[in-house]
């Protein structure tokens, strides 16, 4: 996954989905590295859908395998990081609309 903002996965009914990469990163707490990405779907309520896997960055980028998250404590720091940069975007989306008037 090194230097790609996009892949391609084989979803349940076996056809090809592309893939934003949104962020990477490596947790200390876990000791693994994440990747948080979309499909650009959307939820029911009309919310992009965003998922999150644990992944093995190799030296040239192929073949990247995403595994499963498999315990909370990992669910927690994801949410963390992703509620952190809601409220980033929040803000400077505030800052923004505030500058413009």
């Amino acid at each position: 996954m090194k230097e790609k903002n996009t892949f391609t996965v084989i979803n349940n009914e076996g056809k090809e989905v592309l893939c934003d990469v949104l962020f990477t990163f490596d947790s200390d707490e876990t000791g693994k590295s994440y990747v948080v990405y979309t499909d650009n779907t959307k939820d029911q309520t009309g919310n992009i859908q965003v998922y999150a896997s644990i992944f093995n960055p190799d030296d040239d980028g192929d073949g990247t395998e995403l595994l499963p998250i498999e315990t909370e404590k990992e669910w927690k720091v994801i949410e963390t990081i992703l509620e952190s940069l809601q409220e980033e975007v929040k803000n400077a989306t505030a800052n923004d609309n505030s500058s413009n008037n």
